[in-house]
């Protein structure tokens, strides 16, 4: 079956400091801004001739014929929770997983992986995927990958089944990873023409588990908040990374804009409760090319993390089941900030 592994820089719950950094991270399934997620796949259908890289002989392994042929810039999908429907598609259409390069194991040194070895475990194949796949991915795209970005790499082996018939051959590639990296969400087009930033369509709502943002939902179900508008800072800055007080300046700008005119008014947000807040680029993200942020609406939770709100913020709001009071107009009202919006700690380059 297709299982998720959680990468070893997994670190639990971000804490109220890095939050805000991590929002858009943990939006799309992951709670630190680095997860790299693993599938381990299991395949059950019928024997096919397998592919091997570096003229090696097919094993008629069980894992199918579109793992078996499937090689650099293929595009996979499935349906099934264990895969055994895998099938290569069309990148332009709707995709899971897309090859970055084969992996013999064949040809390891050692008795490891050798003729009748056992299954790894779901750790070494992280260790693998790591040892491998972030370096193809880099390979695949230039140089120009987003370690912040929308895309995160990912694994897929033969399954037990495909290994005791003897298959060695790994396929390393790009994904969109869902909540917690327990699924990988679909996108279309190839990742060396796709923006990397972690951004959603305007209206887009995101959901909400324990006062955290999970995967995209229904804005008439409980979520974490809007989306209400996608800012280009190529059009601001060009050449360096602008600083983090850059970016806030010009985001804090057009955020209040695009809120104003998403909302229909200016008293919108304020009558609401609702705070306005958006991510920030680093350098890393910068060079890979992703330019693009987010603002969003939502409201901070009394202790950390998210209050829960149903229905779009363009119409009327429950907050927690209780329809938000606005608060008295006596003079000018700056909402509470979010948790985290204190600046973040960014990690140096390694």
């Amino acid at each position: 079956m297709l299982t998720p592994v959680r990468s070893a820089v997994d670190r639990g719950p971000l804490s109220a400091p890095t939050l805000r950094w991590g929002l858009l991270a943990v939006a799309v399934g992951a709670v630190v801004a680095a997860l790299v997620t693993l599938f381990v796949s299991g395949f059950n259908h019928g024997k096919v001739e397998a592919h091997n890289p570096g003229g090696a002989q097919p094993t008629g392994a069980v894992a199918g014929a579109a793992f078996g042929t499937a090689k650099q810039g293929d595009c996979l999908t499935w349906g099934k929770s264990n895969a055994s429907d895998l099938q290569k598609v069309d990148c332009a259409g709707k995709h899971l997983f897309e090859v970055t390069a084969d992996i013999d194991l064949s040809k390891y040194p050692g008795r490891e992986f050798g003729s009748g070895s056992r299954f790894p475990d779901s750790l070494r194949f992280s260790e693998l995927r790591d040892e491998h796949c972030v370096s193809a991915a880099q390979r695949y795209l230039g140089g120009k990958l987003d370690p912040r970005g929308k895309f995160v790499v990912g694994l897929i082996n033969p399954g037990e089944a495909g290994w005791r018939a003897g298959e060695r051959t790994l396929r390393c590639g790009l994904q969109v990873a869902a909540s917690a990296g327990v699924a990988t969400q679909p996108t279309t087009g190839t990742v060396r023409e796709s923006n990397q930033s972690k951004i959603y369509e305007v209206g887009s709502c995101i959901g909400i588990n324990r006062n955290l943002p999970t995967d995209q939902v229904d804005c008439s179900q409980p979520h974490a908040f809007e989306i209400i508008s996608v800012v280009d800072l190529s059009a601001r800055f060009s050449g360096n990374t602008p600083s983090k007080d850059e970016q806030d300046k010009f985001m804090e700008e057009q955020c209040a804009t695009d809120s104003n005119n998403y909302l229909g008014s200016a008293d919108a947000l304020r009558n609401k409760t609702l705070t306005l807040f958006w991510d920030f680029l680093d350098t890393r993200s910068w060079l890979a090319g992703s330019h693009s942020l987010n603002c969003m609406v939502g409201k901070g939770a009394d202790q950390e993390g998210f209050a829960a709100i149903t229905g779009s913020a363009r119409g009327d709001i429950l907050i927690d089941g209780q329809a938000p009071v606005p608060p008295p107009n006596n003079g000018r009202y700056t909402p509470p900030p979010l948790p985290g919006a204190a600046p973040p700690v960014i990690p140096q380059p390694r």
